[in-house]
């Protein structure tokens, strides 16, 4: 009986002797984890506003609208609008070109030599424009005229513009868009129909360090 108790004794003792290396074991893990110093900084604000990109075509001279439209168009004759491109938006293009589509495809699109004919001119001032006799609209530029497309072929399918001032934030260039039939169209064209749609396009300047 004596024997038996001393054994349970010491094997008491050997349990709580291994409990206190493991609490020590944990005590020892817990300062390290609670004893790291740290330190940061104040906040570096940033903040980014986007520009914007934005082109605009508005009437000039007292044109009350920007479509071109014309009945009983006979070789020779031609048709001019005065129109302000307006880069309205915050950023500048690296350049504007023009592309036209037609609603249809006969001669009038599709012959190079005489179908219709598309060419846009600007002028460093707003436009004068006049009337004839027969109520056709005529421009003249008292500034600097300057051809911005060359008066080729109605449908284009990406015509670069010379030098636009609207290229910058800001900038304007006063135009004039004019159609015409070659006088040498034959009686192949009578009757016909068609009809542009024409758009302005910018292209983004290359962005730079700031």
């Amino acid at each position: 009986m004596t024997a038996t108790a001393t054994t349970r004794t010491r094997t008491a003792r050997k349990l709580l002797g291994s409990l206190g290396i493991v609490g020590a074991a944990a005590a020892v893990a817990g300062m390290g984890t609670f004893g790291t110093f740290t330190d940061s900084t104040a906040p570096l604000n940033a903040s980014v506003n986007t520009g914007t990109l934005s082109i605009t075509l508005t009437p000039a001279n007292d044109t009350a609208a920007l479509s071109m439209s014309a009945n009983n168009f006979v070789p020779g004759d031609s048709l001019a609008r005065s129109v302000d491109l307006v880069n309205d938006g915050t950023s500048a293009f690296s350049g504007l070109s023009l592309a036209s589509t037609a609603s249809t495809s006969n001669l009038l699109s599709t012959d190079a030599t005489n179908g219709l004919k598309l060419g846009v001119e600007s002028c460093s001032v707003t436009w004068t424009k006049t009337t004839a006799a027969n109520g056709a609209a005529l421009y003249t530029c008292s500034g600097t005229k300057k051809t911005m497309l060359n008066t080729g072929p109605a449908v284009v399918t990406n015509g670069s513009l010379t030098t636009p001032a609207s290229v910058t934030a800001g900038g304007v260039d006063h135009l004039v868009v004019t159609l015409s039939l070659p006088a040498a169209a034959g009686n192949e064209f009578q009757g016909l129909t068609n009809s542009l749609a024409i758009t302005f396009s910018g292209t983004q300047a290359s962005g730079t360090a700031r």
